[in-house]
């Protein structure tokens, strides 16, 4: 038996429970967790805003050592060090024939499996994502665990599962941000102060970073952060105020809410490109006129993963990691136990803090 955060029901508060975890079966491994980051799409799960099949253990963005492989497992042994990957690519569907693995139509079949039961009373769990990182242990798809990079501390590794992938892919892959070019950041979470990060190994020349909280300033900075702007109605005029009043070539938005999408997009310049990372609500309705569009000539796009294929992508990050250009510790902003989760969701409601990691 193993400890972990299960979601009884959608809008259920948290519950430290025992669960069972069985052998791994053919195809899968068993992995005992060292540490798993609190993203705001646990949050988003745990409330409705995403389906999940209940009762769950959530949890998505992790790291930990493989300690038993189920028969047909041959590219990873009990011993290595992984990351979780929470969206494997099976290789076959239309999006991964065009390379967009990201999209993949199957990504998501094994968060709908039982894959373990509550050690009280039986009750079957599903993985949260696929791998229900929210325990001590885990057994997951062996398509969902990628060799931890060398010279990575393994608990901030985890990282590299979700946060660091996402704010990394958003500026490289999704804006495709150049060397020079101005960028306005929403949002100074875990996937925020990555894109700083990013934006930063980007060459961009300004960086705005910008949030509802005044106290989150010196840790934007530390991530690259050249301005800060206290989110507000007049936040687009301040951008182009700070931009010789043509705005930013590039906005990243990683809150989810229709008002910051909107004002990303009236922050960047003509011909400016908005990159929306948040996972917002069906009822956040952003709405555009048709001839701003054609006057503006502006693009909007969405970002899932970060449009990243984290098996060509997490080796890119550690490189960057090990050349001190990329730094994980300074997106942890506190260290918790499973039973720190409830009040690590309520501090990313409130606005506060980077990154919650939970650590085994």
């Amino acid at each position: 038996m193993v400890r972990a955060a299960v979601l009884p029901a959608v809008g259920a508060p948290l519950e430290i429970a025992e669960i069972d975890l069985p052998d791994p079966g053919p195809g899968q491994v068993r992995v005992r967790l060292a540490a798993a980051g609190v993203c705001h799409s646990d949050l988003s799960l745990s409330n409705g805003t995403m389906r999940v099949p209940v009762p769950a253990v959530l949890g998505h963005e992790g790291a930990g050592t493989v300690t038993a492989v189920g028969e047909g497992v041959t590219h990873i042994a009990p011993g290595a060090e992984v990351v979780l990957n929470w969206a494997p690519s099976c290789g076959s569907c239309p999006a991964c024939a065009l390379g967009e693995v990201w999209l993949c139509a199957n990504a998501m079949n094994g968060a709908a499996d039982v894959y373990a039961h509550r050690a009280s009373d039986g009750t079957d769990l599903h993985p949260g994502l696929n791998v229900a990182a929210f325990a001590e242990e885990t057994v997951v798809s062996a398509s969902c665990v990628l060799p931890a990079p060398d010279g990575v501390p393994l608990t901030e590794a985890a990282l590299l599962g979700c946060a660091v992938l996402t704010g990394y892919g958003a500026v490289h892959h999704s804006a495709q941000v150049r060397e020079g070019e101005t960028v306005a950041v929403y949002g100074v979470g875990g996937v925020g102060l990555a894109a700083l990060q990013s934006a930063r190994i980007a060459g961009a020349s300004r960086i705005v970073a910008v949030d509802v909280s005044p106290a989150k300033e010196e840790l934007a900075r530390a991530a690259g952060a050249t301005d800060y702007v206290i989110a507000s109605e007049n936040t687009a005029r301040e951008i182009r105020a700070l931009t010789g009043k043509q705005g930013v070539d590039v906005a990243i938005e990683c809150v989810g809410r229709a008002t910051t999408i909107r004002t990303a997009w009236d922050s960047t310049r003509r011909g400016g490109r908005t990159t929306v990372v948040g996972i917002g609500g069906k009822d956040q309705q952003v709405t555009f006129n048709a001839l701003e569009i054609f006057h503006w000539g502006r693009t909007l796009s969405g970002c899932v993963y970060g449009n990243t294929d984290p098996a060509r992508d997490v080796p890119i990050l550690a490189e960057h990691v090990r050349a001190g250009r990329l730094d994980l510790a300074m997106l942890v902003t506190e260290r918790i136990g499973l039973e720190g989760i409830p009040a690590a969701f309520e501090n990313m409601l409130a606005g506060k803090g980077g990154r919650a990691l939970v650590t085994f």
